[in-house]
Order: C-alpha cells, then sequence, then structure tokens
C-alpha cells in the first residue's frame, strides 16, 4: 500500500486525536479493510474490526450490522462516489474521521493501476463539516496539519506550510 514508506506523522497525528477522543474499551468498525494503520490502533489497545473491502457506496452490511460504539474512517470518503449515504446508515454513536484537503496547487489523487485507489472528492474543511451535519453528526472536535516532502520544487514548498489532513470526532444527532 505505502510501498515501504508509511506516513508516519498522519499516524501519529491521528493516533493522538483517536485517543484523545475514544476509549480503549469502546469497539471500533474501521471502514476500510485491515491496514498498517488498524495495527497501530490494536497496538495502541484498541478492539478494531475492519470491512470487508466491500464497495461502500452499494453495500451497506457490514455498517448495518455492526454493534461497535465508534466508526472510524481514515482516508476513507474521498474515495466514494456518494459518502452521505453511508454516514447516514452507521448505527454507532460516535464517529472519528480524517480527509486529504483539497490543494489549489495539484489535482485531485488518481492512481493509474488501482481503481480503489483514487479520490472522487477531495474536500475543503467546510464541505466535510457539511456533509456529516447533513448526514445527522454534530462535529465536537477537528483538527488539520501539513503533510510536508522531502523534495525540491514550489509543490514541496507550499506543503510545508499548506494545512493537508483534516481529521475530526462527531457524535451523532439525536432526534
Amino acid at each position: 500500500m505505502y510501498e515501504g514508506k508509511f506516513p508516519h506523522k498522519r499516524y501519529k497525528h491521528t493516533l493522538a486525536f483517536l485517543q484523545k477522543h475514544i476509549n480503549t474499551n469502546e469497539t471500533i468498525l474501521d471502514l476500510g479493510v485491515t491496514n498498517p494503520f488498524t495495527k497501530v490502533m490494536e497496538q495502541a489497545g484498541y478492539k478494531i474490526t475492519n470491512t470487508k473491502g466491500e464497495d461502500l457506496d452499494d453495500d451497506f452490511t457490514g455498517v448495518k450490522n455492526s454493534q461497535a460504539d465508534v466508526v472510524t474512517a481514515f482516508e476513507i470518503f474521498e474515495h466514494l462516489l456518494a459518502p452521505y449515504n453511508i454516514l447516514k446508515e452507521i448505527k454507532a454513536d460516535k464517529l472519528v474521521a480524517s480527509i486529504p484537503l483539497k490543494l489549489w496547487f495539484s489535482n485531485a489523487y488518481r492512481s493509474k493501476t488501482d481503481p480503489w485507489d483514487r479520490h472522487y472528492h477531495e474536500f475543503e474543511d467546510w464541505q466535510f463539516d457539511w456533509l456529516l451535519e447533513k448526514a445527522g453528526w454534530e462535529i465536537k472536535d477537528r483538527n488539520k496539519w501539513t503533510n510536508p516532502v522531502k523534495k525540491i520544487g514550489i509543490r514541496p514548498l507550499l506543503r510545508r506550510f499548506t494545512k493537508r489532513y483534516y481529521i475530526v470526532y462527531a457524535e451523532r444527532i439525536k432526534d
């Protein structure tokens, strides 16, 4: 997945944010297949179940059948055509989700070899907030951080101070 280069800064920020809001005694359904960050969460003491690789635009079975206390979605919603639908189906009362933000100086990410590894959406923070609110979630906390790269050029320079990742903790709005 990362060809030997793990996003250590992103993992560090994501885990710290998760630990700030979610106790290790709460069960987690992590949207997406088991991945290197799943292992990071498990090593931190979390009990994780992952979805099985089903198309979350069409198949909500894993979410509907889950009894987890919390749903996490780390860099998942940008891959979906209609993330609103899965957000509405979540039964858990807590959500921790992160996305890569849209960068004005870079096109949306698209793998040429893996059709699952493409971004249909790259949100601005307000767009993601609106999506969550419309789907019945109230954002309780949020954070952003940069993703500098060790390359030379204009874009690498811009990545040093332009926020790239956005993470939120939200709770289901009760009727």
